[in-house]
């Protein structure tokens, strides 16, 4: 039997809730691109907040209600990793420019 994608439910929509209230309470920034999150922008708009889940829901529906799967990010740069894995960090600078 398949497992599947919860988001959609009435458990995903609340987590979704949330965990947006949470991550607006923090202030926390993408996780993709590290800039701020306009937390009050329009949904679908490309600076505004959304939920990124780090194992995709396509390739793992079992969690896409699992809150330890999600991140904070921009519409955009969530849109633009799709089920993709996302970039690796560039890492320390190896000076103060």
């Amino acid at each position: 039997m398949a497992i599947e994608d919860q988001w959609d439910t009435r458990a995903g929509k609340r987590l979704k809730r949330e965990y947006t209230a949470a991550c607006r309470e923090a202030g926390l920034v993408c996780w993709l691109c590290w800039q701020p999150i306009d937390y009050e922008a329009a949904p679908q708009t490309p600076d505004a907040f959304e939920p990124d889940h780090f194992h995709p829901r396509k390739t793992h529906p079992e969690l896409s209600i699992d809150p330890a799967n999600l991140r904070p990010s921009h519409c955009s740069c969530n849109r633009s990793r799709q089920a993709s894995m996302p970039n690796p960090p560039i890492g320390d600078l190896s000076e103060a420019w």
